[in-house]
């Protein structure tokens, strides 16, 4: 058995609890196929971002010729440090979902 012990204040959203009854109740099979489908989801576009990711890096590497602007590589700069922020957001908020799922 396994219970999740998240809490909802770690998340800024505990309005969300107010007239929710503080008992257990079961993960439903119907909700954890959808959730799961979502989470397959996800893995498919972090596989994506992946793939794009070594294209980018190929591209790079390559010995072929790359021209720009200066103001179109501090662009590509600030576009990259975005999704390395928003990766960083994301692998942290995954490590803290997965404390908070743990086998009784």
């Amino acid at each position: 058995m396994w219970e999740i012990i998240a809490d909802a204040k770690e998340y800024g959203i505990e309005v969300l609890e107010e007239g929710i009854v503080n008992g257990q109740e079961s993960f439903e099979d119907q909700d954890r196929t959808r959730w799961a489908e979502e989470i397959g989801t996800f893995a498919i576009k972090m596989f994506g971002l992946a793939e794009k990711s070594k294209q980018l890096q190929q591209l790079l590497i390559s010995g072929d010729q790359i021209v720009a602007t200066p103001a179109s590589l501090k662009t590509l700069k600030v576009q990259l440090f975005k999704i390395n922020d928003a990766m960083a957001t994301t692998l942290e908020l995954a490590k803290k979902i997965e404390s908070q799922i743990i086998k009784k």
